[in-house]
């Protein structure tokens, strides 16, 4: 028997079609993606039809409706729904009783993701408050991206130190002094490269770095 994901590769359905649901959908099917994506207001609906796979009205908080359009056969879902809690809740709960596999769910607040983890939602996005502590980070002038993992491990992408030019990686022992790892460099005018422990930093690199997200901050306050 095949499996199941090779059957239907990529199929992901999409519950909710507001802001951030419509932007996701269609970020997905552009990357080749087939999207299902669901929401009880008919002209959102309509608005995003010709952009996706599939696109249905229904009320997901009905298990009829979401059977109808199959959703307990996709192995991805994501409840992107937006200002009505209760609605998040009873969508993640259905998915969960699918057993859908890969459950992601939007949420409009640590409580709100709390709750939806309780349900069993597998992936909890909070959008509002991750682009707000990203961008807060780049305000300080500190650095100049940051995205920040689950289990306290984050990325940054920071001018390089002063300590750390002129010599290569191997021998600033960033990692030792800081407890961070340089991944990528990036010279004035070219692309970025992996970092390797012969790699030689020079004034004007931007650095990728990587570790514990207390360490990363630290590495960056140095430059």
């Amino acid at each position: 028997m095949a499996d199941h994901d090779t059957a239907r590769p990529n199929r992901i359905a999409v519950i909710g079609l507001g802001r951030f649901g419509s932007s996701l959908a269609r970020e997905l099917t552009a990357h080749g993606s087939q999207v299902l994506g669901i929401d009880s207001d008919p002209a959102l609906v309509q608005r995003y039809a010709d952009d996706l796979t599939h696109a249905a009205v229904a009320d997901s908080t009905d298990e009829t409706a979401l059977r109808q359009l199959g959703v307990h056969e996709y192995r991805r879902a994501v409840v992107a729904i937006g200002s009505d809690l209760e609605a998040s809740i009873l969508t993640t709960a259905l998915l969960v009783d699918f057993d859908v596999p890969h459950i992601w769910a939007k949420a409009n607040s640590r409580r709100h993701g709390h709750i939806l983890q309780r349900m069993g939602a597998h992936h909890v996005v909070l959008p509002e408050h991750e682009m707000g502590e990203r961008v807060a980070h780049m305000v300080t002038g500190r650095m100049l991206d940051y995205i920040e993992f689950d289990d306290d491990y984050a990325m940054v992408k920071t001018a390089a130190p002063a300590q750390a030019v002129g010599v290569p990686l191997a021998d600033s022992r960033l990692r030792t002094r800081h407890g961070v790892t340089v991944v990528a460099i990036k010279r004035p005018g070219r692309d970025f490269t992996y970092a390797t422990a012969d790699t030689v930093v020079e004034r004007g690199d931007i650095l990728i770095v990587a570790g514990r997200t207390r360490q990363v901050e630290a590495f960056a306050d140095l430059t």
